[in-house]
């Protein structure tokens, strides 16, 4: 069997053999295309009106706004509540919004601030759904498709970004808006007829729900404690910062540089989708040939490559060729980067992570556009381009000395409650805290040196599960002996981490501490008092 044959976990078609998963990707793919052709019905509102080159900016700023203030909110929403339930609200909701859009538009009532409302909303309605969305995944299929799942997401990200204006430019200009409107409003229906037809296991809860600003700040020193995670975070900005000037600007160079008309700019779009297919489908091999960071290295290459070409060729199918190219680099370095956080979020956290994720990805592509439009404004759409293929070739270069993770594959973040439950005398409520929990360990002197190598990690591991503060201390009294210890925020949240947040790859950490101690570790729990004063008592 080859890498790239249909059945095998390694192709990137193996996830469609889900049913649910497939009936999603296809309604997904529905749904984008609907999403596209509503921004070219909007934006086609708006070309003739007054302070028409502002207005039509704002059509995408409302659509992306709302992911960069709502993004993170929306992680830990979808990490607190059913997913399913979520995305069938919002998508409901959406569905309703797109249809008051077409509505208001066939009675002649859309007007600019209107439709920048309702486009907001909509907006919004993506934001929040957006997070449970990629969450969901793992649900559908087994570990080692993730990839695949992350390169068919982006190929049906690339489709609907290259057909879906196509086709609404056929509609409009045959139809008028309305009909795009409408036809995205039918295209919600889909996704929500799935959902209903999902049956997802229900979640065992024997814990209360944690709070939503407990759940942001437990998100918030997850990814603080985990250095393969900051990594691909910061390889995504160092990625998507420069190639975001090749999607700014190429209306500027089909028109100014290459003198196509809209079709010829539908034909650039479409040539990034077709090499966003061909990196889908070339996706099983490159995977097996090369690792995360080399992929990365390669994409950025490519991808800069397109972008100084598109700078100084004046051919257009020269350009065509080199932006499939971009197309093919573009897929593989999202499929990568997706794909990787994917594998390094456990279930309980995944929703926020991969909302810090997106908000990076959406962020810098948004901001990064702004800038490269201030760039080529002030210095022409020319060396703009030449200055971002520079950065991706510095991007490429700094894979050196900044890779990521290359076995997250093999990480198994099955749950796993292994630590024993806590020998308590008096029950503690559950928001009582700060808790501090002390452990014992005797180590001989002769193994000192690897369990504190061996430490290092668990502290990590205790950082990210829920501890606040961290240490490790060596006891003065006796020879051999070390106590660690860590604080939680409260006593629930201290039985998330017993029963929720640890995982098999926890349990491997600390029984590799274990093989340089003697005995049983001592734990003990402690919960902060407040003091008594006396009424009358001054300091």
């Amino acid at each position: 069997m080859t890498t790239a044959d249909a059945t095998s976990p390694l192709s990137t078609w193996a996830p469609l053999r889900s049913p649910i998963f497939r009936a999603l990707w296809i309604a997904q793919l529905v749904s984008n295309l609907g999403t596209w052709m509503q921004t070219v019905g909007a934006q086609w509102i708006l070309v003739d009106g007054p302070n028409a080159a502002a207005l039509v900016a704002f059509v995408q700023t409302a659509i992306t706004l709302p992911v960069m203030l709502l993004s993170i909110p929306s992680g830990v929403i979808a990490d607190l509540v059913d997913r399913r339930r979520l995305l069938l609200g919002a998508q409901s909701t959406m569905a309703v919004l797109a249809t008051a859009l077409a509505v208001s538009t066939a009675t002649g009532h859309t007007t600019p601030a209107v439709l920048l409302t309702l486009l907001f909303l909509l907006g919004c309605g993506q934001a929040l759904t957006a997070p449970a969305w990629q969450a969901i995944q793992p649900e559908l299929v087994v570990r080692e498709q993730i990839p695949a799942v992350a390169a068919l997401g982006s190929m049906n990200i690339n489709i609907g970004r290259a057909v879906g204006p196509a086709i609404a430019g056929v509609l409009v200009s045959v139809s008028g808006p309305t009909l795009v409107f409408a036809l995205n409003a039918v295209s919600f229906g889909g996704i929500v007829a799935v959902l209903l037809f999902w049956r997802r296991p229900a979640m065992d809860r024997t814990l209360p729900s944690e709070r939503p600003l407990a759940a942001l700040q437990a998100g918030t020193r997850f990814i603080r404690a985990a250095p393969a995670i900051r990594r691909v975070l910061l390889r995504s900005v160092l990625f998507i910062a420069p190639a975001s000037a090749l999607w700014a600007l190429l209306p500027v160079v089909a028109r100014d540089e290459l003198g196509l008309s809209s079709s010829g700019y539908g034909l650039m779009l479409g040539a990034l989708g077709i090499g966003a297919v061909l990196g889908a489908l070339s996706l099983a091999r490159i995977r097996a040939a090369f690792t995360p960071t080399q992929r990365l290295t390669a994409a950025a290459v490519l991808f800069g490559v397109a972008t100084a070409g598109a700078a100084l060729l004046h051919s257009a199918p020269l350009v065509l060729v080199l932006l499939i190219g971009a197309g093919l680099a573009w897929l593989m370095a999202m499929a990568t980067l997706n794909s990787t956080m994917q594998l390094l979020l456990p279930a309980w956290v995944r929703a926020r992570g991969l909302s810090v994720y997106l908000l990076v990805f959406m962020g810098g592509q948004a901001i990064g556009s702004l800038v490269w439009g201030l760039v080529a404004g002030a210095l022409g759409p020319v060396s703009a381009l030449l200055i971002a293929a520079g950065l991706l070739a510095c991007s490429a270069l700094s894979s050196v000395w900044l890779p990521i993770r290359h076995n997250a594959e093999e990480l198994d973040l099955t749950p796993s409650a292994f630590w024993p439950e806590p020998q308590v005398v008096v029950e503690p409520d559950p928001e009582d805290g700060p808790i501090l929990v002390l452990r014992t360990y005797e180590v001989p002197a002769e193994t000192a040196e690897e369990f504190l190598a061996a430490m290092a990690f668990v502290g990590r591991s205790r950082q990210r599960t829920g501890a606040m503060e961290w240490r490790l201390y060596r006891d003065l009294g006796a020879l051999d002996r070390y106590v660690e210890a860590f604080v939680v925020r409260s006593w629930a949240e201290h039985m998330h981490q017993h029963q929720v947040r640890l995982t098999a790859q926890d349990q491997l950490r600390e029984r590799e501490v274990l093989r340089f101690t003697v005995g049983e570790e001592k734990t003990t729990h402690l919960v902060a008092v407040e003091p008594y004063r006396p009424p009358g008592r001054g300091h």
